[in-house]
């Protein structure tokens, strides 16, 4: 991987001792951590979006098979799923 970019960020100077003095202790340079914290976030932020996408799409297919009649009510599925406890039967 090329590293050309660079990246300038202020913090406090105690956060950034102590940051420097753990990743010393891991044997690891302070920079390689940052970039590992930075390609996680990355990661999660785009795992997020996919989920909140499924989800959108999911609530706009049972919103519109709503629409479409095709839905049960509350009580049907409490009534559906009652049926099926252990301790009902």
């Amino acid at each position: 991987m090329k590293l050309d970019a660079v990246f300038t960020l202020k913090l406090d100077e105690e956060l950034r001792n102590a940051f420097v003095a753990e990743a010393a202790e891991a044997h690891r340079p302070a920079s390689q951590v940052v970039r590992e914290l930075m390609r996680e976030y990355v990661e999660k932020q785009r795992r997020a979006r996919e989920y909140e996408t499924l989800l959108e799409k999911k609530v706009a297919s049972a919103r519109s098979s709503l629409r479409a009649g095709e839905g049960i009510s509350n009580e049907e599925v409490r009534v559906n799923y009652a049926a099926r406890r252990p301790d009902s039967q």
